[in-house]
């Protein structure tokens, strides 16, 4: 393509601010805008394609107008949606990438063609042997929440009993085999037969159940952990949550990673069982994954050999196309996805 053509540049749109559950027609495609294939003078920013874009849970959070969301701001209506993604360099303003540079990182707007202002975010892409949706996954921010949930927050000792809820998703895949590398017990929970049959048949997860069939959630971990649970990496929040803590181990932990059963209330549920985090002496921490970027050379070097070697299975469920992108995120956040949810704009 030549420099400084004017392209296409179709956009995925926010319309407005949403209650409950997101609907398709709440995001929509715009194939009528165009993009000048160059840096304005003076840019320090990058100009970038854009290759596969992440859906991930908490952009259900910022659909929805909140004065409470830590480093991140909602979506402004009539503008395009931003996440993690993966895009290639077409020219650069920053002396640390140049023309032809892979990178990810967070606030890449859901279009073909972006120019990012704040390149200090991107992290340049150095190994190319895997696949590059990884790194939308694994090798990107649901594979650093993992490990710094599950290893930094966690402390988690050989033979430990782990519950992992949202099992089959980005982070909960990864956390279920890094527990079961370290010698764990692991459970995990899941919101169809198929994810569960997934977990335990191809994500070697010891156990795992469906909570949607489940009447009782207490009795459910009961029969999965009569000893106990000693760490439990919170997805989910609510229900799940308080039947938890009945059934936490003294000097347990609980990673707070999220909690995607709240986020289309208008009010949060209630947290009855609170007092058991006294009685057995639990250690519950809410954390943020960029708290833990700097371990993230640490990281590949540990993940990086497993994925090599074939000692760690990574699901990804890839949609094809731009056009496709509001169907894929209503997917994801509707629990319909099996596995990391991806976004292809571009192969190459």
């Amino acid at each position: 393509m030549e420099e400084g053509a004017e392209v296409r540049n179709r956009q995925v749109i926010f319309k407005d601010y949403i209650k409950g559950a997101p609907k398709e027609s709440e995001i929509y495609v715009k194939t009528d805008t165009t993009r000048k294939l160059k840096l304005p003078e003076g840019s320090k920013g990058l100009l970038v394609k854009n290759l596969y874009l992440s859906c991930d849970p908490y952009m259900r959070l910022l659909m929805t107008k909140r004065d409470t969301l830590g480093v991140f701001s909602s979506y402004t209506p009539g503008s395009p949606l931003s996440g993690y993604g993966v895009a290639k360099v077409l020219e650069s303003g920053d002396p640390n990438f140049k023309k032809g540079d892979l990178v990810w990182g967070p606030n890449i707007p859901w279009e073909e063609y972006s120019i990012i202002n704040n390149a200090e975010l991107l992290f340049k892409i150095e190994h190319t042997d895997v696949p590059l949706s990884f790194y939308t996954g694994i090798l990107g921010m649901p594979g650093m929440t993992a490990y710094a949930g599950f290893f930094e927050v966690c402390s988690p000792k050989k033979g430990e009993y782990v519950f992992v809820s949202a099992a089959a998703g980005a982070v909960g895949q990864l956390v279920g085999q890094f527990a079961k590398g370290m010698g764990c017990y692991v459970v995990g929970s899941a919101g169809s037969e198929e994810k569960v049959k997934l977990l335990k048949n191809k994500l070697g997860f010891d156990e795992a159940f469906n909570y949607k069939e489940e009447p009782d959630l207490d009795a459910a971990l009961k029969r999965c952990f009569p000893q106990g649970i000693d760490i439990y990496f919170e997805n989910v929040g609510g229900k799940m949550l308080d039947a938890v803590l009945i059934n936490m181990r003294t000097h347990g932990r609980i990673a707070v990673c999220g909690m995607v059963s709240q986020y289309n209330l208008d009010e949060p549920e209630g947290v009855k069982n609170l007092m058991h985090i006294v009685y057995r002496r639990v250690r519950v921490q809410g954390f943020a994954v960029f708290d833990y970027y700097h371990l993230y050379s640490k990281y590949l070097e540990f993940v990086l050999p497993l994925i090599r070697e074939g000692k760690i299975t990574y699901v990804e469920d890839i949609v094809e196309g731009l056009e496709n992108g509001p169907a894929a995120l209503v997917r994801l956040l509707s629990g319909r996805n099996v596995g990391k949810q991806v976004v292809v704009v571009a192969r190459e």
